[in-house]
């Protein structure tokens, strides 16, 4: 099979490209893949450090205001489709796939323009402006909530969850909560806001360790790299405590995962797909600052089915905080339902599903 792969901007674009891209290598060694990507998105760093081949281009989103930089920005595109039509001719793919960013909205609309069969992956509840242009050309549309089939044109829309969650299922995990300076015996929480971190939490946060401290579970924080510092900072004055954990970053987020009891953060479409492959209970503070509100609308897919709690960063209060993690953390039968809850949304078999319907539509 040749694959071309297009999807940037964001880990959430590139991380289910990825899992689509090592279960066809698992199934067959010898294909082909080359993953289009463009020059200032975080893809041309983590896609070539997988060893896949990689092509870069030019290309930048719409600004929602009027602007000059809109007429840029049109050109680019036009001149990324006139690029990606000349790279889907000379690797001739049998399908291509477009997990979303600006970047694959040139290059899925020049495949679709040469004929050449098409699928893009929606992450999120609410459709991005690229995949809902690109929706009126491609063959197929898999999505990864309920929520995101009524936008799309029916007949094309195939329910694979986010191939991601796959990955993160079949990790086995020797990680020790000792590394952390904790105990592997005791129920512990996760308390992140995004590998950058965010601000209003880790406020709260350190309003809350005092608290926390007197708890009869364990709590890891992680700051973010950029933060860590300032939270340090804040919290130097406070009595040191056993029980708490206080990180810049987990590299190794999905090795952890597995060891958590519980985890607070936000609610993109990939870490919902890591919680839910794996049955972690949690409670989601969406970020307030993306697109169409997409967070809260993922959130309360979870919250629905009994899976997550949710507070709203508006909301988010040291008091409305423990009394969150409280409610997860002390009691284990409510922990237990909640867990099951969550292993019931996930999709373990997202990526397979997803190669399968690629394989079905370049058959066509």
């Amino acid at each position: 099979m040749r694959l071309m792969v297009s999807g940037g901007g964001t880990g959430g674009h590139i991380y289910p490209a990825l899992a689509v891209i090592n279960e066809l290598k698992r199934q067959d060694p010898d294909a082909e893949v080359l993953y289009v990507g463009s020059h200032r998105g975080i893809e041309s760093t983590i896609v070539p450090k997988q060893g896949i081949a990689f092509e870069a281009m030019t290309i930048q989103g719409f600004k929602r205001s009027l602007s000059l930089e809109n007429f840029k920005t049109v050109y680019l595109f036009l001149k990324a489709v006139h690029e990606a039509k000349k790279l889907v001719r000379q690797f001739k793919p049998d399908v291509v796939l477009g997990t979303g960013g600006y970047v694959s909205g040139a290059v899925l609309y020049a495949a679709a323009k040469l004929h050449v069969p098409t699928v893009i992956h929606e992450q999120n509840s609410v459709v991005g402006m690229t995949n809902k242009f690109l929706s009126r050309y491609v063959d197929k549309i898999a999505i990864n909530f309920e929520a995101a089939r009524s936008q799309f044109p029916e007949n094309k829309v195939v329910m694979t969850g986010n191939p991601r969650a796959q990955e993160v299922a079949n990790i086995e995990s020797h990680f020790s909560l000792t590394t952390l300076g904790l105990k592997d015996d005791v129920p512990t929480v996760l308390v992140v806001g995004g590998s950058q971190g965010a601000l209003k939490l880790n406020q709260v946060m350190v309003e809350s360790l005092t608290t926390l401290a007197k708890r009869p579970y364990q709590v890891v924080f992680v700051t973010g790299p950029k933060r860590y510092d300032s939270v340090m900072a804040k919290v130097a004055a406070t009595e040191e405590s056993d029980n708490i954990s206080i990180q810049s970053y987990i590299s190794n987020m999905p090795e952890v995962l597995p060891k958590m009891a519980g985890v607070v953060g936000r609610s993109g479409a990939t870490t919902l797909a890591e919680l839910t492959a794996l049955g972690v209970p949690s409670i989601l503070i969406p970020s307030p600052y993306v697109t169409a509100d997409h967070q809260t609308k993922n959130a309360q897919s979870l919250v629905k089915a009994n899976a997550a709690l949710m507070i709203r960063e508006s909301d988010l209060t040291a008091t409305t905080l423990t009394a969150a993690i409280d409610q997860l953390m002390t009691d284990d039968n409510t922990r237990a339902a909640m867990a099951a809850a969550a292993k019931k949304l996930g999709k373990p078999h997202a990526a397979t599903e997803m190669l399968a319907l690629l394989k079905s539509v370049s058959a066509k």
